[in-house]
């Protein structure tokens, strides 16, 4: 019997939606509810163009008046902003060699998927860390960048990163950190572990909050950076514009190697905080996300859900 080749296996119409439900349901962010699916932005990421913009009304400003039978009520105004998110367009390829261990499952469609999907959730973690530095590296944030970079993580250092938020800190959630950090606090038997749905201990906290451990945190020699995160702060779109082929096969007959080429249109935005980047290339690279003169608040401060924290271990 020949051996199963990609070409033999892959169905688009099935592997495309596989794959991005798959993406979402491995990605610890998404699981966490920081990243949550929006499904005006699947919509949107169909629609063409390379930015997508989303109108918002800002908040209502001023104080009540006090009646009487002479004077009229004052109008005030209602006004409206747009935040505008950048659209990525990314692919990935990938030769039979890589994937000629799950070319030998019972069911090589899911194998394959599966694999795929684990690099897309660790793609996608890698651009929202690029995100978070450029965002955080516009002036226009620094409102909600505590910086003690000379003091090794602490119950104090964190609250006072939360305070940044003042009285609407009641709705951060999670906290980021890397593994080094994460393992000095276990040291200090600082973690708490919660059941999870099954009701398996295993999901960490400190100091009420979810720790989410990624090694892409960034490190800038003794200094760490963490964030502090609110539940759908990030929105996550996925699409498929009319021009774009999701899933391709090839054969490269003269190497003997089956290709598996992969596209994907999507959106991860830092909700409030608007892209203004104009990229070389047709939607920004993982470089220019990461630059903070592309990006700018929209939203008032504590209407943000997202505070960066520096310092060290």
């Amino acid at each position: 019997m020949p051996a199963t080749r990609i070409t033999d296996v892959i169905i688009p119409e099935i592997f495309v939606p596989y794959v991005i439900n798959r993406t979402a349901e491995l990605s610890r962010l998404v699981e966490s509810g920081i990243i949550t699916s929006n499904e005006r932005l699947d919509q949107l990421v169909t629609g063409g163009g390379t930015t997508i913009n989303m109108p918002f009304w800002n908040d209502l400003t001023g104080e009540s008046q006090v009646l009487d039978d002479t004077t009229p009520i004052d109008v005030g105004n209602i006004t409206t902003a747009a935040d505008i998110a950048a659209l990525l367009i990314r692919a990935k390829s990938w030769g039979a060699h890589e994937l000629a261990g799950a070319l030998a499952g019972s069911d090589p469609m899911k194998a394959i998927g599966d694999l795929v999907s684990k690099w897309w959730a660790r793609d996608e973690q890698r651009i929202l860390i690029n995100i978070l530095k450029g965002i955080f590296s516009a002036a226009s944030m620094a409102p909600l960048v505590h910086d003690a970079s000379t003091d090794p993580i602490s119950a104090t250092v964190v609250l006072d990163g939360k305070q940044h938020l003042g009285d609407a800190a009641d709705q951060l959630a999670a906290v980021a950190m890397h593994s080094a950090v994460y393992t000095e606090l276990q040291k200090q038997n600082l973690i708490v572990y919660i059941p999870n749905a099954r009701g398996e201990i295993n999901i960490p906290t400190y100091l009420g909050y979810r720790v989410i451990v990624d090694d892409g945190m960034p490190v800038d020699g003794a200094v760490y950076t963490s964030y502090l995160f609110a539940q759908g702060v990030i929105a996550r779109g996925d699409g498929l514009p009319v021009s774009l082929t999701p899933v391709e096969t090839d054969r490269d007959s003269l190497m003997s190697t089956d290709i598996l080429i992969h596209r994907r249109a999507f959106v991860l935005h830092p909700m409030g905080i608007k892209w203004k980047g104009s990229p070389v290339k047709p939607t920004p690279s993982n470089a220019e996300l990461a630059t903070g003169t592309n990006w700018q608040r929209v939203y008032e401060v504590k209407q943000l859900g997202i505070v960066q924290i520096k310092h060290t271990i």
